[in-house]
This record gives C-alpha cells, structure tokens and sequence, in this order.
C-alpha cells in the first residue's frame, strides 16, 4: 500500500483583540470586539476626573483584555472639521499608546453617540434591554459603534 500523504494542518485564523474608546471629558466608554466576528460588545466605562481618566480602570482592561490594537473615536464637526474635543482625544490615543506600547488608531466618530441612543432606545422599546438607559451605557455603545466602524472601514 503506497504511503498516503497526512491531510495538511489546518491553520485558523488568531483573532485579533482590540478595545476602543469613546472619549469624553466625563466619561470614556469601552468596548472589546475581534478581527473575526467584526462585532463589539460594551465593556462600560472610565471616569474623567479632574486629574484625567482613571488609568488603574484602563490598566485593568489591558489586564484582562490583552488587545493587540485599540481605537480612539475622533470628534468631527458635521461641516468634516475636528471638533473641539479632538486635541484632548488625541493626546489621550497618545497617552495610551505611550503607556501601553500598542498601536492606536484614530476614527471619525461622528454620529456615533446619536446611533448608540438609537439602538438603545430600539432595544428598550422592543424589551431587550429592561433597565433604563444610563449615560455610560450610551457611551459604551458609542464605544461599539466606533469599533465596528473601523473594523468594517
């Protein structure tokens, strides 16, 4: 009987894990997705305090997370001009790239907050969501909204 040849190994595809933040100067809403699934999921948020965002909270998601990438919605003005917070979410992607070695990508996040309300909203209306929707919840959508976003660009 000839030697048959083995079946070649399968390779799969490593996600990779990105994290995205939507800043603002009160709160950065989080949110994890994958380069394969293409999706987000809300991870919450960070509070800005007058010191600036509490790292030990962004240090534990790093902790826990381990992304390879992480993404900063930009502010832009409806008119494609930077909005007034984009100095102040560029020096935060400076910081985290600074602080965690990784690569960090800036996004258009305009429209991002108005389309988390929106899918908010539709799921409380349509009985998914049983809690009233919160300020940080919106912000961790938002934070959703802009990761897939960039996955998808």
């Amino acid at each position: 009987m000839p030697d048959e040849a083995a079946p070649a190994p399968v390779k799969r595809a490593v996600p990779d894990v990105l994290l995205a933040f939507d800043y603002g100067r009160r709160r950065i809403g989080v949110a994890c997705g994958d380069s394969v699934s293409r999706t987000a999921s809300p991870l919450g948020g960070v509070v800005v305090g007058p010191t600036g965002p509490q790292w030990r909270t962004i240090d534990e998601l790093m902790h826990d997370w381990q992304p390879t990438m992480l993404v900063v919605g930009l502010p832009y003005n409806v008119d494609g001009s930077e909005g007034a917070a984009a100095g102040e979410a560029r020096g935060f992607a400076s910081e985290l790239a600074k602080r965690y070695e990784r690569r960090v990508e800036l996004i258009d996040e305009r429209y991002s907050s108005l389309e988390a309300e929106s899918r908010l909203r539709g799921e409380r209306e349509s009985g998914i969501r049983k809690r009233r929707v919160a300020k940080i919840d919106v912000d961790a959508a938002a934070a959703c909204v802009i990761l897939e976003r960039w996955l998808n660009s």
